[in-house]
């Protein structure tokens, strides 16, 4: 009888750890299906984020470039030269935006020139649809520093210092130019955006590599 008491019993202790362990393995299905949906959610909830705010960006840009830039100066695009010139130039505007040129463009890919450019050079530059930024030794060292960091991450771009500009920070295209006030006035992100191959460019995904490099 003592035997089967004990036989009993330990039946009883197997079955109740059976219980147990079927117990616990309930609940870490419901904790591990718990998390996966938590994680699921957040994850969708941060692509959706991402996704909205990448869309916003496009909307901003699409309306900065559509918005004029203020205080911007404009010159008929189609009475601006296009010829190939092997002699200097002599620009209405300084720096010039647009007019004959050397047939030999100044690199502009993001390139950051520490010396003066030739403007025949550059000019061939605009032409391709290029962004100028160009300076004078009144511009604060941060904002050239500053410059030269956008620049140097945008092709289709290029900067140089120019002496006898009015302005100290000045930023141009073929046919457009705006003298701003620092590296953070909001209207270089707008100009860069309006015009690095914008619709000004008489030759729109034209080489900015392959050219002069000003060493």
């Amino acid at each position: 009888m003592a035997s089967r008491n004990t036989t009993n019993d330990r039946r009883a202790r197997i079955e109740q750890m059976r219980r147990a362990e079927q117990a616990r393995e309930r609940r870490n299905r419901i904790i591990t299906i718990s998390v996966s949906t938590l994680v699921v959610a957040a994850l969708v909830g941060f692509g959706g984020f991402v996704l909205n705010k990448k869309s916003e960006e496009k909307e901003q840009e699409v309306a900065a470039a559509k918005a004029p830039v203020t205080d911007e100066q404009s010159w008929d695009a189609k009475k601006l030269g296009r010829n190939h010139v092997d002699t200097q130039v002599k620009y209405e505007m300084a720096p010039p935006v647009g007019g004959d040129h050397s047939q030999v463009w100044m690199n502009c890919n993001g390139d950051v020139y520490t010396e003066p450019v030739p403007d025949v050079n550059a000019v061939h530059s605009l032409e391709h649809g290029a962004v100028w930024v160009t300076y004078t030794d009144k511009a604060a060292e941060a904002d050239v520093k500053k410059l030269g960091e956008k620049v140097a991450k945008t092709p289709y771009s290029l900067m140089s210092p120019y002496k006898d500009q009015k302005g100290a920070i000045m930023l141009s295209a073929w046919g457009k130019q705006v003298t701003v006030d620092s590296a953070d006035d909001p209207r270089v992100n707008q100009f860069f955006t309006k015009y690095v191959q914008g619709p000004q460019t008489p030759e729109p995904g034209a080489a900015c590599t392959g050219g002069l490099s000003g060493k």
